[in-house]
């Protein structure tokens, strides 16, 4: 066996009435991806900021060893040097800037004194071609999605060649293509000696790639287990501290015969004069029932939940009714008013104002309904935010804390609450379990049970078949702006999904 490339001894992180870290041991081999799995508020990030150097040393106790020797990083750049590299949650791209100089960003080949432009636009499109991403080098990545932007962050510090690769939730808005092409290269480092830490919510990821899992649980290292001696019922009940049953608790309701949501013949171009991005989609949406949509990425699942929400797009062809009304104009402001609410994709950009607190964001939709002749009943609103806040069970001291120092599963909570507060009838979900943990995962589960007990329409998007297959009652599969297929609950398979979403639904 050999000896470990990294490691922690008894790490102890304290913040203001927190303790983050609990005495973390933790090792890391040569050629081996070892993952680091637990809730969110498990102290996962808090390990990965102090081995990066973001907390520095002198801010925690206990020793961080590279090769056996104790080092002490003050900075990023020290743990640049002692070869590891991290890819966060958070993006670290520029925006303004092309895809080639963020790869290259500070470390831009030249001549001379000079930067190789051609230079740098050959070796990001040999990258980004190894990597199977069809984007030119050029193109500016205020343009690229979500997911292409990650990819990008991953082709960036993959190309630094360090000795300790540390990826946190690298695939939390990746497609399952591109899942499996990261995978593949991890599997490649693997082989030439890279060591990676693999932090992720899906255990399904882990126990693909990692040799080794260590479960974290209320900033404590739990236990370490061989891959191949454990289970994901195991890791989960190591994680939670419990047995969970159901990963998928779909309860079926009674589908309410009343169409709730109509779209008939809908094609939409991203703006006018522009071709056609969604072509032909036609579909009902009844009460009580969860109406799964899949797809690859760029299917367009997320463009027409915000077209039907007002907020992209120019409709040139089809009708859009809502609870039996025509909605031929769609804004946010008419949407809400009419009983359609949408949890976005990117919650952070789009779901909630970060610098605020819990209690201004659950009420931002829906303030209006709270001012009594002209002014802002404030008692009202903060009984009725208190409600969403316990409903919810947001792990938060109160509605007064600010947003952003939140966990991802509980950021999540609160812009479910804010979508709940405006009190709809029918509810999109893009993404609503992106980036959170197992446990967050089934109360968002159980939240959308709920819903559709009550009576209420959910569309649910998600890249991920499992949680598809698992909360759907029918399942419609996008392929290049079209539908693809429509399943039924008895006829999901993933061969047929897949097959459908590539536009292959007859072979299939």
């Amino acid at each position: 066996m050999s000896a470990p490339l990294l490691e922690t001894r008894s790490l102890v992180k304290k913040f203001p009435g927190v303790i983050a870290l609990k005495g973390v041991a933790f090792d890391l081999r040569a050629g081996e991806v070892h993952a680091l799995c637990g809730e969110n508020g498990a102290g996962t990030s808090t390990l990965i900021k102090l081995l990066s150097g973001i907390h520095p040393h002198g801010t925690y106790e206990g020793e961080l060893l590279v090769d056996g020797q104790a080092v002490a990083f003050h900075s990023i750049r020290d743990a640049e040097a002692a070869g590891i590299a991290v890819i966060t949650q958070e993006f670290a791209l520029v925006d303004e800037l092309s895809v080639a100089e963020n790869i290259f960003l500070g470390r831009a080949p030249r001549r001379g004194v000079c930067v190789d432009w051609l230079e740098m636009q050959r070796r990001a499109a040999a990258l980004l071609a190894d990597f199977g991403l069809a984007i030119a080098p050029e193109t500016p990545v205020r343009e690229l999605g979500i997911g292409q932007k990650q990819l990008v962050e991953i082709v960036r510090a993959m190309d630094k060649k360090s000795r300790v690769l540390v990826l946190d939730e690298p695939t939390a808005a990746l497609t399952e293509q591109e899942v499996a092409v990261l995978l593949d290269h991890l599997r490649r480092l693997r082989a030439q000696g890279t060591a990676c830490i693999y932090i992720s919510h899906k255990l399904d990821e882990v126990f693909a790639v990692a040799d080794r899992i260590t479960v974290l649980r209320d900033g404590a290292s739990i236990t370490t287990l061989a891959v191949r001696h454990a289970s994901v019922p195991l890791v989960i009940k190591h994680m939670v501290g419990r047995d969970l049953g159901d990963l998928f608790p779909r309860r079926s309701s009674a589908v309410d015969r009343e169409v709730q949501l109509s779209v008939r013949g809908l094609s939409v171009a991203p703006v006018k004069h522009a071709p056609l991005f969604l072509r032909g989609i036609s579909f009902d949406l009844h009460g009580g029932e969860v109406l799964g949509f899949g797809g690859l990425m760029g299917a367009g699942r997320s463009e027409l939940l915000l077209h039907l929400f007002g907020a992209w797009g120019h409709r040139l062809a089809g009708a859009v009714s809502l609870r039996g009304a025509a909605f031929p104009d769609p804004s946010p402001g008419a949407a809400l008013a009419g009983g359609l609410a949408l949890v976005t994709e990117d919650r952070k950009r789009y779901g909630l104002v970060l610098d605020q607190s819990i209690g201004f964001n659950l009420s931002l939709s829906s303030i209006l309904r709270f001012f009594r002749c002209g002014h802002l009943d404030l008692p009202a609103e903060h009984v009725r935010n208190q409600q969403l806040f316990d409903s919810l069970r947001v792990k938060a001291p109160g509605q007064s804390a600010r947003v952003g120092g939140l966990s991802g599963g509980n950021q999540q909570k609160i812009v479910l609450g804010k979508a709940l507060m405006t009190e709809p009838h029918v509810v999109m979900l893009d993404e609503p379990t992106r980036g959170i943990d197992v446990g967050a995962k089934l109360e968002v589960y159980e939240l959308i049970n709920r819903l559709t007990a009550e009576g209420k329409a959910v569309i649910l998007v998600s890249s991920e078949l499992p949680e598809l297959m698992g909360m759907s009652d029918r399942i419609i599969m996008l392929a290049e702006g079209k539908i693809g297929g429509e399943f039924a609950r008895a006829d999901f398979t993933q061969e047929k999904l897949l097959a459908a979403a590539m536009g292959r639904a007859r072979a299939a």
